[in-house]
C-alpha cells in the first residue's frame, strides 16, 4: 500500500506544480504587488468554500516530519515564512493551510505607513528573483496587534497552546531618528509581545533611508539590551528575540555583530535580509534591474551569498548561535544546503511566488 501513496502524492505534486506554472504565466503579466493581494485574497476565499478548503487540504497536506526544537519553541517543521509576505497579519489561516512550521509578520512599526511610492515590487523572472523597496508599509503596531488577539481568540487557543507558531518582526518609522529608534523597537515589542512566540529586529532593510546604520555594534547594543531589559519585566515567558541582517555586511561588522551576540546572549540571528548587489545578475535581468534601480534583492541569485555568510557565522560561533536561514530557498535542496550550512530552520519568500502554495510540502517531503 506505500509505494502506491506515495505514487499517488508525487503525481499530485507535478499536478500542482504544473497547474501553478500555467497560473503563473497569467499572474505575471500583472502588477507585482496587486497580484500579490488578488492571490491571497482568492485563497482566502476559497479556503471559506468547504468543498475548495477540502480540495486544498487533499493537495497540500503532507506527513507530519519530526518536530523541531529551537529558541525554547516546538516547531511543527523546519520551513516558515519570511517577514513582509504577510505583513499585516491578514492570512494566518491560509498559510497555516500550506503547511508553514511558523510564519514571520511584519516588519510592524508603531505608526502604520503607506511606505514607498509605487511601483515597488518587480520581478526579474529569468533568474527567478524579486527587486522591492517597499518602505515598511504596515497597518501599525495597534491594529496588527489587535489582529493577533482577535485572531487567536477565533482560535480558541489557550495560554500555552499554539496552532501555528508566530514571530513578530519589528522595526522603526521612516520619520523617526536614529537615536530614538529604540523607542520604536520598544513600543512594537511591547504591542506585540502577548500575542507573538518570538522577535525579530530589522535593522537590515535597505529601503528606509539610514535603517542599515543601526548595525553598528553601539546602535544595536542600544536597542537589544533594551528589549532585552524590557523582555525581563514582561509577564509570563520571556520572548526570544533574534537580528536581521543584511548579506552585505563586511567580515568586521559581521564579527562585531558575533561579539555582541554573545556578550548580550542574544538568541539568534536571521540569516539574511534582500541584497543591495547585483553583481550576480546577467543578461536581460541585469539590464531590467538597473532600469529598476533602487531596491533590495532576493530570490535565487541571493542563494550562495546567504548561504556562504551562515557558514563563516556557523563557524565563527561554534554553532552556539541559532540561525534561521532565508535566501533563495526554492526546493528542498537549498533548504538542506542552509542548513548544512548551519542554520536550525529556514524561511521561503521569494521562493513562494515562483514555486506557489505547494511549496512547503515539496520541501518537507525532500528533506525527509
Amino acid at each position: 500500500m506505500l509505494p502506491v501513496r506515495k505514487n499517488k502524492c508525487g503525481q499530485r505534486i507535478v499536478f500542482l506544480r504544473h497547474m501553478y506554472k500555467v497560473l503563473l504565466r497569467i499572474l505575471f503579466l500583472f502588477d507585482p504587488e496587486k497580484v500579490h493581494y488578488f492571490s491571497m485574497n482568492n485563497f482566502k476565499a476559497l479556503c471559506r468554500i468547504p468543498i475548495g478548503k477540502k480540495l486544498l487540504l487533499r493537495f497540500l497536506r503532507f506527513p507530519a516530519p519530526p518536530l523541531t526544537y529551537l529558541l525554547g519553541i516546538e516547531f511543527p517543521n523546519k520551513i516558515g515564512l519570511g517577514a513582509g509576505f504577510d505583513k499585516n497579519a491578514l492570512y494566518l489561516d491560509e498559510l497555516t493551510l500550506m503547511g508553514f512550521g511558523f510564519i514571520e509578520i511584519g516588519t510592524v512599526t508603531p505608526l502604520a505607513q503607506t511606505g514607498n511610492d509605487q511601483p515597488r515590487l518587480f520581478r526579474l523572472s529569468t533568474q527567478k528573483a524579486l527587486i522591492n523597496r517597499m518602505g515598511f508599509n504596515n497597518d501599525g503596531a495597534d491594529l496588527i496587534s489587535e489582529r493577533l488577539r482577535e485572531w487567536r481568540k477565533s482560535k480558541n487557543l489557550q495560554p500555552g497552546e499554539k496552532q501555528v507558531i508566530i514571530g513578530g518582526n519589528i522595526g522603526k518609522n521612516k520619520g523617526t531618528p536614529n537615536e530614538m529608534a529604540w523607542q520604536d523597537y520598544e513600543i512594537c515589542f511591547d504591542k506585540l509581545y502577548p500575542y507573538v512566540d518570538y522577535f525579530v529586529v530589522n535593522v537590515s532593510s535597505p529601503n528606509t533611508p539610514g535603517l542599515r546604520e543601526l548595525q553598528e555594534k553601539d546602535a544595536l547594543k542600544n536597542i537589544l539590551t533594551r528589549l532585552q531589559s524590557l523582555n525581563a519585566r514582561l509577564a509570563g515567558t520571556s520572548k526570544p528575540i533574534l537580528l536581521k541582517i543584511a548579506p552585505d555586511l563586511s567580515f568586521t561588522q559581521i564579527n562585531d555583530v558575533i561579539d555582541l551576540a554573545q556578550e548580550i546572549n542574544l538568541d539568534g540571528l536571521v540569516v539574511s535580509n534582500t541584497t543591495l548587489d547585483r553583481s550576480m545578475l546577467t543578461g536581460t535581468a541585469k539590464t531590467l534591474a538597473a532600469k529598476i534601480g533602487a531596491g533590495g534583492l532576493s530570490g535565487k541569485p541571493l542563494r550562495e551569498k546567504s548561504t556562504e555568510l551562515i557558514a563563516y557565522i556557523h563557524k565563527q560561533t561554534h554553532g552556539s548561535l541559532p540561525i534561521i536561514a532565508s535566501g533563495g530557498v526554492f526546493c528542498a535542496g537549498d533548504a538542506r544546503e542552509k542548513l548544512n550550512a548551519g542554520a536550525s530552520l529556514v524561511q521561503v519568500w521569494t521562493g513562494f511566488i515562483y514555486e506557489g502554495p505547494a511549496i512547503v510540502k515539496n520541501i518537507c517531503m525532500g528533506l525527509n
